[in-house]
């Protein structure tokens, strides 16, 4: 599950409200268009980028395909988003960092390393191996 993308994916309003009332029942593209006002075409859009990100599956009903939230993956995502909401930040200390008095405003950007410590490394946007 990349976080990001499933964060992207639900941030717009349409599919949240689509991830909404497929929380409370299962839907096809033709009720969720007229549960919503949205044709057709904007809905299995709105689906295409809700499954890309894992958070839909759908299961065939005859002639429709009928939609529902993946809930494990959503379950994944609350408990990322509250490791992140547990991170602990630490005061910047320019006297320990070494900075020169110029570079003190901004020590908070001074870092000796730019990796990120093993407790934020899921969140952390720097790739395995990137330097600085």
């Amino acid at each position: 599950m990349e976080i990001t993308k499933l964060l992207k994916a639900i941030a717009d309003k349409s599919r949240f409200k689509i991830v909404t009332l497929l929380l409370q029942h299962n839907y096809c593209v033709r009720a969720l268009s007229r549960e919503l006002g949205l044709s057709e075409s904007a809905i299995s859009q709105h689906i295409k980028v809700l499954k890309e990100a894992g958070l839909l599956v759908g299961v065939k009903k005859g002639y429709y395909m009928h939609y529902n939230v993946n809930r494990h993956v959503l379950e994944k995502l609350s408990i990322q988003i509250k490791e992140l909401a547990e991170i602990e930040g630490e005061s910047c200390n320019p006297q320990n960092r070494g900075c020169e008095s110029s570079e003190q405003k901004r020590c908070h950007l001074q870092e000796s390393s730019h990796r990120c410590s093993n407790k934020v490394k899921t969140f952390c946007p720097h790739e395995e191996g990137e330097e600085g």
